[in-house]
Order: C-alpha cells, then sequence, then structure tokens
C-alpha cells in the first residue's frame, strides 16, 4: 500500500475535479435439458467470460514505473508547500483505527515547480487521506476518495491566495477500468441459460410436442411393451398372482425445497472458497459487517439443523430407539471432525503432519460440534408420533415450542454462558468485554487483544499454533495475532444458529402440508429476529452493543442470519415444494450430495479443471472466469451422481 518513488517534476493539468464524498423426481425432459444446461456453462464461461479483460484493461494508460495488481490505483502526490508533507491513509471500513503512513512529500523546489511522489493506493474501500506538514506534525488537510482500480490520479497540495490556508485537490488522469463488467457478463450469461431452460422445458411441455416425440419413439416404445406383456427371450414371465399383492409403502415424501436451500448454501461456499473472482465482498469482511461469503456458513448451519428434526423423527417413527440413534450421531459426529482436520492441514500430500503446528478448529469441526449438541437435544425431547397431539387447546399454537421446553431451556443456557465468557471473563491487558481487531483499531491501544474472550480462550485452551494463523483482519486492521473464527467460544452462536434450523424443522412436522401455516411461522420467526438484531446493533455496523461479526460469530450474527435464512426457506419452499415452479436445478443437486462435494472442493482445489496457470493473474476476469468454471465443475459432478445414484452420507 505504501510503494512510492520520488521524482522531481513538474506537473500541469488542465481541468481540476473536485474531491468526491462518500418437485418431484426429475421428468425425462429435465434430465437432457440439465445435461444440456451443464455442459453449455461450461464452454460458455471459459470461451466468453475472458473476453472482458480485454474490455476492461484496453485504451488506459498506466504509469510506466509502478505495475499495478488488482484493486490498485497510481496516485502522484504534488507538493508546492515550502515544507514536508506527511501522506497517511485510512480505510473507510477501518473503525476507530491509526493512520497509516504511506510516504513524505518533500518540499517544492520553487513556485510553479512542485515536488512530487508516485504512490500506490487500494481501490476497494474508499480512503481517507491525511496530509501532515513536517516538523510540527500539524494537519494540514484530508481528502475522502475513492479510487477506482487501476486508475491514474494526482493529489495538488498547494498555498491559497491566503498562504494560511492550504488547497488540496483531487485530479483524474486516467480514467480507472470497471472492474465489474465481468461480474455483469456472467450474470447474463447464466440468467440466459436460465431463461432459454425454462423456455425449453415449457417447449417439451406442450402437447404438440409429446406428440411428436411419441411418434418419434413409437417403435422403440411397441417393442418394449411387447417384451414387458410377452417377455423377452430368455426372461422370465412374472406371474399373475403378483398383481394382487399389496404395493410396498412409498417412502416419506422429500422436501426438495431443504436440499435446494442446502444446495444454494454449498454453491456459494464453493464459489467464495475458490476466490470469488478476488472480489472483496466475495470474500470474508476484516471484522465488523457482512459481505457474501459470510452468509453461506450459517446458512449450511442452518438447514442441517432443520434436516435433524426431519431425519429424527422419521427414525423414530420407523421403530428406531433412542439409544442406537445416540451411537450414530456420536459417530457421525467423529467422522465430520477427522474428515475435517485433515482437508485444513493439506501439507499431508507432501509428506507427516508436524503436530506442533496443527490447526484443530474448521469448518467440518465445528459442523460436527453443531450436529452433535443439536441432535442430542433433539433426541431428548423428540416425539416420534405427531399425530395423535392435541390441537384444540389454548396452547396449542405454540405447541412446536412448547413441547420442546427442555432443549430450549440447554439452549438459553448455553447462550447465557456465551454472554458471560464474552463480557464478563477477565482477559489480560484488554478492556472487560472487547469485541473488537485489535490491531490498529481503537487507536491502536489494544493491538494485541484480537477477538478478546474468544482469542483468549482459543490461545490458552488449543495454544497459538493451532488456531488460523491469518484471520481476515489483517486486511484492513492489521492484526498480528493468530484468531480462528471457528473457535471454541463461537461454536456455542453455532449451536443457536442450528437450533433455529432445528425449530424450523419442527414447524413442518407439525404443520405437515399445511403450507400457509408452516410459510406464515417461517415470517414471524424471520421477523422476530430481524427485530432481535436491529436492537442488538442499533442497526448500524460498529456502533451497536453487539456487532454483527462473522469472526466472532457474534449473536446479532446469528439473529441476522437465521432472519435471512427463514425468508430465504420460505421464498425457496414456496416455488419449489407448494407452487412447483421451479425444481430446484441445479442447486437441488449438489445439495443432496453436500459432504461430497464440500470435501471434494477442499481437496482438489489445486487441480486442473479447478485451477490452472492464468494468463494475467492480476485479472479480475480471469479470476472469476476459473471460480465459475470450478463451481460449475462441481455443480455437474453432483448432477452425474444425482444421476447414477450415487450419495455420500456419513
Amino acid at each position: 500500500m505504501a510503494k512510492g518513488k520520488i521524482k522531481k517534476k513538474s506537473k500541469n493539468t488542465s481541468s481540476v475535479v473536485g474531491v468526491k464524498t462518500r418437485q418431484k423426481e426429475m421428468t425425462q425432459p429435465e434430465k437432457y435439458d440439465m445435461f444440456f444446461l451443464a455442459a453449455v456453462v461450461l464452454v460458455v464461461a471459459v470461451c466468453v467470460v475472458p473476453l472482458t479483460a480485454e474490455m476492461s484493461t484496453s485504451d488506459f494508460p498506466h504509469h510506466k514505473h509502478i505495475p499495478l495488481k488488482m484493486d490498485e490505483a497510481f496516485l502522484t502526490v504534488n507538493n508546492e508547500l515550502e515544507t514536508d508533507v506527511v501522506v497517511s491513509w485510512m480505510s473507510e471500513r477501518c473503525y476507530q483505527c491509526l493512520y497509516q503512513q504511506l510516504g513524505v512529500v518533500p518540499a517544492g523546489h520553487r513556485p510553479g515547480q512542485p515536488s512530487s511522489v508516485d504512490f500506490v493506493v487500494g481501490t476497494q474501500h474508499e480512503i481517507t487521506l491525511q496530509l501532515n506538514s513536517t516538523p510540527g506534525n500539524l494537519e494540514l488537510c484530508t481528502v475522502p476518495f475513492h479510487f477506482g482500480e487501476h486508475g491514474n490520479y494526482s493529489l495538488w497540495v498547494k498555498n491559497l491566495n491566503d498562504s494560511s490556508k492550504v488547497n488540496c485537490s483531487v485530479v483524474t488522469q486516467a480514467d480507472p477500468v470497471n472492474s465489474y463488467i465481468p461480474i455483469l457478463v456472467a450474470f447474463l450469461i447464466f440468467a440466459g441459460l436460465a431463461v432459454v431452460s425454462a423456455i425449453g422445458k415449457t417447449i417439451l411441455g406442450l402437447d404438440v410436442v409429446k406428440g411428436i416425440l411419441f411418434r418419434m419413439g413409437g417403435s422403440m416404445e411397441t417393442e418394449r411393451l411387447i417384451n414387458s406383456e410377452l417377455g423377452s427371450p430368455g426372461r422370465a414371465v412374472t406371474p399373475v398372482t403378483d398383481n394382487i399383492l399389496p404395493p410396498p409403502p412409498s417412502p416419506s415424501k422429500r422436501l426438495r425445497s431443504l436440499d435446494t436451500f442446502r444446495g444454494i448454501s454449498l454453491v456459494i461456499m464453493v464459489f467464495v472458497n475458490y476466490g470469488g473472482g478476488r472480489y472483496w465482498f466475495f470474500r470474508h469482511e476484516s471484522w465488523n459487517g457482512l459481505t457474501v461469503a459470510d452468509l453461506v456458513f450459517p446458512w449450511f448451519v442452518f438447514i442441517m439443523g432443520t434436516s435433524i428434526a426431519l431425519s429424527i423423527n422419521s427414525l423414530l417413527r420407523a421403530g428406531s430407539t433412542r439409544s442406537s440413534l445416540l451411537g450414530k450421531v456420536v459417530w457421525r459426529s467423529l467422522q465430520l471432525f477427522i474428515i475435517g482436520v485433515f482437508i485444513i492441514n493439506p501439507n499431508y500430500c507432501q509428506g507427516p503432519l508436524s503436530w506442533d503446528n496443527l490447526r484443530i478448529p474448521g469448518v467440518l469441526q465445528r459442523l460436527a460440534f453443531s450436529y452433535l449438541a443439536v441432535a442430542c437435544l433433539d433426541l431428548l425431547v423428540a416425539r416420534g408420533h405427531l399425530d395423535i397431539l392435541t390441537t384444540d387447546a389454548w396452547w396449542s399454537p405454540g405447541l412446536d415450542i412448547l413441547l420442546y421446553w427442555p432443549a430450549w431451556l440447554c439452549v438459553l443456557l448455553l447462550e447465557i454462558l456465551w454472554l458471560c465468557l464474552t463480557f464478563l471473563l477477565p482477559v489480560p491487558d484488554c478492556p472487560l468485554g472487547y469485541l473488537g481487531p485489535g490491531g490498529i483499531g481503537d487507536t491502536g491501544l489494544y493491538a494485541n487483544c484480537t477477538g478478546g474472550a474468544a482469542g483468549f480462550i482459543d490461545r490458552w485452551l488449543l495454544g497459538e499454533k493451532h488456531i488460523y494463523q491469518t484471520p481476515s483482519s489483517r486486511v484492513i486492521y492489521a492484526t498480528r495475532m493468530p484468531y480462528d473464527p471457528e473457535g471454541v467460544l463461537g461454536s456455542i452462536n453455532s449451536i443457536l444458529m442450528a437450533f433455529l434450523g432445528l425449530q424450523a424443522g419442527k414447524i413442518i412436522l407439525h404443520y405437515r402440508d399445511l403450507h400457509t401455516s408452516i410459510m406464515s411461522r417461517f415470517l414471524i420467526w424471520g421477523l422476530s429476529l430481524g427485530v432481535i438484531s436491529a436492537l442488538l446493533t442499533k442497526c448500524s455496523r460498529d456502533q451497536g452493543f453487539i456487532p454483527v461479526n462473522k469472526n466472532l460469530w457474534s449473536l446479532s450474527y446469528v439473529t441476522t442470519l437465521a432472519c435471512f435464512a427463514y425468508v430465504l426457506l420460505v421464498l425457496v419452499y414456496y416455488t419449489v415444494d407448494v407452487k412447483k415452479w421451479w425444481s430446484g436445478a441445479p442447486f437441488y443437486y449438489p445439495g443432496m450430495n453436500s459432504i461430497l462435494v464440500y470435501v471434494g472442493h477442499e481437496v482438489f482445489e489445486e487441480y486442473f479443471p479447478f485451477r490452472w496457470r492464468m494468463a494475467n493473474s492480476q485479472s479480475h476476469a480471469e479470476h472469476l472466469t476459473q471460480n465459475l468454471v470450478a463451481t460449475s465443475c462441481w455443480v455437474f459432478i453432483s448432477y452425474v451422481l444425482y444421476r447414477k445414484k450415487i450419495f455420500w452420507k456419513i
């Protein structure tokens, strides 16, 4: 951020710009349609999206001495004052941060011949430039400005007619590129494919088209009917008496919306894990706040809780005992934990693992812990037969909560434990209840207090070398302490997230096939959780009692993401299971094979076709192409496995 090169030359500009201010089983047409869709997605993503690289980078001059990377711009600071000027910067996303020095611009030689220094500045967020004089460190001016990627700018520092006043103005010498064009192109491609798919299914559903297809396949159908009636050579004929036997009981109806919801979460998770085109909003927020990347893991935990409720109810109805189910829950949790430890320590392919720096927490480990806790709570209170419960009592509208009060009590006690540890646990050299990132945040007073009690518990319990070494807080807050976003204390709130998903499952069970009741309760829960989030955060990013924070898995983070999850689940449930406007494709397929897709995308991340050597590694377009192709590959793989009826269950 602080690259600089002093050069002695004059700068003349002609204009000065003012400073900017802030379903059912798949039908036959659907099968062919999805195969065609997946193939076209891969071809188009490889062939079309890279074209945007030329569209984005051509015809814009760059400074010949400093090569620019992604999310960088070129800035020349011209100083006409008779004193040296210190240039510092601070990101708009950095709360109560110290200014970071960018460099020093020497005093001008004489009037009309300023001294100038070249710098490279970041373009992801708006930054504030502060210019101070030396000696004395007197503030001359502050300039808030959002630089554009690969733009060329000049900042002029000069005295006005009154020599006591300093004027700082920004000149745009070369317009920035539009780095978001690749996203627009990719969106239009996928949206177009979705429209073509919908039109194709509509055409194939017309009676005229069905008749043509029927006549085209008439000979094959006739042969099939003859074989089915007379028997093909060498095939035994089924006795007629078999027809009087009762049909086997049909399996319980599986809600496609739940697998679709899980697939949406998983596909976005794979995309952002692969890089998300290196756009900042597809990466985790540095500390407080939300980005797209911060949404998906809690949603996955949420829908896992929903599946727990439906699965345990189904097994209890089938006659399984609670003790046998408990054994399966423990075994599955152990498998998830072990697999998680392996895939987050990838150097096992390069030699023996070192126990000295083995990372212990991780995504699958947190899933294992949350699954174990919530499944055990549900086994404690779950009922196999809900159809014999009374619905006439005055308290029957709250039946889906009141029947399970022991589990709610346990979750409430866990949340009280989280609050006590977070706000009352003394942390050495840190203020009580500290929720900040440390580093340069909070004016640098608590540089080694990253995460407060959550970070302290992880370092004390697991050791500094066994947790995540490069947290997202390093990006903006320049923190030095290791911190794990999947740490011990945050796991308590992930249990709460899974339990709120369990509540969605209870609603589905208690109001089975009563679509209006199910959706209305989902919306009530979403509204209630949204109100709680508004109170906890004061509708602000940094000023609330408990800010929304993915690194901490704060209480407001859980309530906010659970609110979003309930609303999204209503939309998916209504379109997929109620109106059947959408089959859930293509998200339905990875949702049916979630563990395999997640583990596979982690293990094979560095292999072709999920990654290849790029012609220009500093291009958003090429990164976006690579990440979309990799994600599309996993969607296609999950579709093929679905067609082959191959599912990896733990």
